[in-house]
């Protein structure tokens, strides 16, 4: 009996020291440094695949033909939908290629629906009596988009035993809102091998 009760207070000190000393290290590192901890989709391929792709898209016929008119066209970034079996944060990806757009200074870019929301409250604040008349911002007055550049992340997972390859295809395509054309498809595609250590018992 009193062996059990030694051994179970041995066994609680062992545990108890092992969880104080297990401390957390942080090391900052530079954001453009790519690093794959899970193999799933991370912000290093959001910001390759959104600076590739733009600049693909932009280098095609249908931005000659805009060039050819001396007319800057105005884009607006669409829904880019998450078909695949992951957890992957859109939004970010949306931000990385209205980044790369605007710093083209090939296109003029415009305000996405919820922006144009808190724009337009603004406005009717402004308006409402609450801004002098000399600095009022009238309704009425919005650049109107050209094109809408939408698209979608699709993942196809092949896994065996400890091993697995991450398929991601994204999808975007680039519309003439008036015409319904649709002036550029483009596709982009990563693949990773992914291995796991097998449990030691």
């Amino acid at each position: 009996m009193n062996r059990t009760i030694l051994l179970s207070a041995a066994l609680c000190i062992s545990l108890t020291l092992l969880i104080s000393c297990g401390g957390k290290t942080v090391t900052r590192i530079d954001t453009d440094t790519t690093v794959d901890l899970s193999g799933n989709w991370n912000d290093a391929d959001s910001r390759m695949v959104a600076e590739e792709m733009i600049k693909d898209c932009l280098s095609k016929p249908w931005y000659t033909r805009y060039e050819g008119d001396r007319v800057t066209p105005r884009i607006i970034v669409g829904k880019v939908r998450n078909k695949s079996h992951e957890h992957i944060n859109t939004e970010t990806f949306v931000k990385d290629m209205e980044r790369t757009l605007i710093n083209s200074g090939k296109v003029e870019f415009v305000a996405s629906r919820d922006e144009r929301i808190q724009l337009r409250e603004e406005k009717a604040d402004q308006m409402g009596g609450n801004a002098s008349e000399e600095t009022m911002k009238q309704a009425g007055n919005e650049a109107g988009a050209d094109i809408m550049l939408y698209g979608s992340i699709n993942t196809i997972a092949d896994i065996e035993d400890n091993k697995t390859i991450m398929y991601y295809q994204v999808d975007l395509e680039l519309v003439e809102i008036e015409s319904n054309r649709k002036l550029w498809i483009g596709t982009k595609k990563i693949k990773k091998f992914i291995t796991q250590g097998k449990a030691k018992l």
